[in-house]
């Protein structure tokens, strides 16, 4: 690996295969920015080992989808620990940024979601690319599966996407309710079904959610959940663009703050259309995550038991 110091690349679009790290969220149930949040021995963020395990597995290009104003803070925090060898590209997920003669109703002062923040990077994003979440630790196993996919075993048809899933259980958090996206996948491992649910709480071993009609509901603790880990082709720029624009013209004159365009119900919509399909490739490696202040302890424990496992150099960016 290149020198710690060493700035990466930066700017400029790649044909090779991307990693888009969606970090514009605001950090609500968290109060500040998680995204950069200090988990390894000498400082390393979970984003960081997703950058690690990316370049492992082949990726060239890591685009950081973030808000105007948080630039200078991961410039100062990733610019000089990420390796040299890889292209960083810093796009903005902002508000404003709405198809041509769409219009937002209402006021608005957080970002629209994680399917807009993926449409955000259209114009940087020339080939296939891997989408992740900032503030989760997905796994090695899972870039390469992915990666692979991609690159090697995907079907000529553009719109054949694919997406990590996981068991729900380990990835619930003893500190309160989470966001997670619930799957239904045939035999073949082809996406049947993808439900986003907003709060959903740890429950034994498992998980309970109410939904909008006021009924509750028990998840199995291997039930498959979606982590926001999916394998696109700039093909979905379009359907997203299409399906953002429904989105707005759905809501109400009033407007308010709280509806979010989102990847899984954006995806869902594609193949409910029949616009595209989904492979699922399931991964029952370790995951880990931060939602809330309590989750920094377990999370900096998980990194040191992967670093004593060998898993990972006690220092990355050697």
């Amino acid at each position: 690996m290149a020198a710690p110091h060493a700035q990466p690349r930066a700017g400029g679009s790649s044909s090779g295969l991307a990693l888009v790290v969606l970090a514009a969220g605001i950090g609500s149930r968290y109060g500040g920015l998680k995204q950069l949040e200090a988990v390894g021995p000498t400082e390393e963020t979970l984003l960081e080992y997703s950058v690690f395990d990316a370049l492992r597995a082949g990726f060239d290009h890591v685009v950081l989808v973030i808000r105007r104003e948080t630039e200078e803070e991961f410039r100062q925090s990733l610019g000089y620990r990420l390796a040299v060898d890889v292209t960083v590209s810093y796009v903005y997920q902002e508000i404003s940024d709405l198809p041509d003669g769409a219009q937002a109703h209402g006021r608005r002062n957080k970002p629209w979601g994680t399917g807009h923040a993926v449409l955000a990077v259209r114009n940087v994003v020339k080939g296939p690319f891997i989408v992740i979440n900032a503030d989760d630790f997905y796994g090695r196993d899972a870039f390469r599966a992915l990666a692979a996919f991609m690159t090697k075993d995907r079907s000529a048809d553009p719109r054949t996407y694919a997406l990590a899933g996981f068991d729900v259980g380990p990835t619930l958090s003893d500190a309160g309710p989470v966001s997670r996206g619930l799957c239904r996948a045939d035999a073949t491992g082809r996406l049947e079904k993808i439900v986003e649910v907003l709060k959903l709480t740890k429950n034994g071993t498992g998980g309970t959610y109410t939904d909008k009609e006021g009924i509750d509901h028990l998840v199995a603790a291997n039930d498959l959940v979606s982590m926001n880990m999916w394998g696109f082709t700039p093909s979905i720029f379009p359907e997203l663009e299409s399906k953002f624009r429904r989105f707005l013209i759905g809501q109400e004159p009033a407007g308010n703050d709280h509806p979010e365009f989102l990847v899984p119900d954006a995806v869902q919509g594609m193949i409910t259309d029949g616009e595209a399909t989904v492979r699922v490739l399931r991964h029952d490696g370790r995951w880990c995550g931060i939602t809330y202040p309590e989750d920094r302890a377990p999370a900096r424990r998980f990194i040191a038991d992967l670093i004593k496992q060998g898993e990972y150099p006690a220092r990355l960016w050697t």
